[in-house]
């Protein structure tokens, strides 16, 4: 009896260890069969092979299915983005003449001999072209980033000449507001594309110089291990911390910035450019004391 106990143990287990070596092999096969249809899938040479009523054969089916409306999907997404191009460049073209008339007419207009009210008038109608003018390109240029149509060439720059440009670009209009421009320490080297991260920057110390009365306006950079640091410092109104996290979003003006010049996109081009280069803006301010807008971006 315990013999034949022990030799129906045996067979149970030798009947257990085959069949779980047969599902093995079959799940090994199953596996490598559904890894060869992600490789096919994956370099576009994928089709159905197997036409019956099991599983794999299903799975084929929708994998099939699936990569058809992936095709399609793409296709309709490029057919979109050559669409936006076309109306990008459109805009860009037919908005350039008007704009430019209207900015030249009301400069020549500012010559004659105008009433008091005339002129104020006058002035009016050249700061909102301008405003204008200023809205359509970084709008232009935001779609453009968006969407694909430009890309950035990140590569190994030293940031103080970039810097530097920045300085010069706006010192007339610290000089016009009897505001001090100043930049410090800027023997850093950082990854990005120069001319967008110029574009970034010139945003930022915009920005500053806009909100700022009195006092200066700060440019420095400092190095380190992993990300380079330039921080645009001002002494101006200062960001309440309950809406430091809303200014970079599109079109949002701070309360304390409602009569201030600008359409509140500035802040936001300038953080969609420096993340695409692999960097981050943070924001640090004191109401009524000033702000330090900090750009990180990658070491080389």
């Amino acid at each position: 009896m315990d013999k034949w106990i022990l030799t129906l143990s045996l067979a149970c287990f030798c009947a257990a260890v085959c069949l779980a070596l047969w599902q093995r092999r079959r799940s090994a096969k199953t596996m490598d069969t559904i890894e060869s249809m992600l490789r096919e899938a994956m370099d576009g040479s994928f089709s159905e092979s197997h036409f019956d009523e099991s599983r794999l054969s299903r799975m084929e089916t929708e994998l099939a299915h699936y990569l058809n409306a992936s095709v399609v999907s793409a296709r309709h997404v490029a057919e979109e983005r050559d669409k936006i191009k076309m109306l990008i460049a459109d805009i860009s073209h037919q908005t350039k003449t008007p704009i430019a008339n209207l900015l030249l007419y009301s400069e020549l207009l500012v010559d004659s001999e105008l009433s008091e009210e005339q002129r104020s008038n006058m002035d009016a109608i050249h700061s909102q072209t301008e405003k204008l003018r200023f809205l359509i390109d970084t709008l232009v240029k935001l779609s453009r980033l968006e969407n694909g149509i430009l890309a950035l060439s990140p590569r190994s720059e030293a940031v103080g000449p970039i810097l530097q440009g920045v300085c010069a670009q706006f010192s007339s209009k610290a000089e016009g507001k009897g505001l001090t421009l100043r930049l410090e320490n800027a023997d850093v080297e950082a990854v990005c594309d120069p001319k967008w991260t110029a574009e970034a920057l010139g945003n930022l110390v915009d920005n500053a110089l806009k909100y700022t009365l009195e006092g200066c306006v700060t440019v420095s950079a400092r190095a380190y291990e992993l990300f380079a640091r330039i921080d645009i410092a001002d002494t101006g109104i200062g960001i309440p911390e309950t809406e430091q996290a809303k200014i970079f979003s599109r079109f949002y003006r701070a309360e304390s910035a409602r009569d201030s010049d600008g359409v509140g996109i500035g802040l936001y081009l300038a953080r969609e450019i420096i993340t695409q280069e692999g960097g981050y803006i943070k924001v640090a301010s004191v109401p009524g004391q000033g702000s330090v807008f900090s750009v990180f971006l990658p070491r080389p």
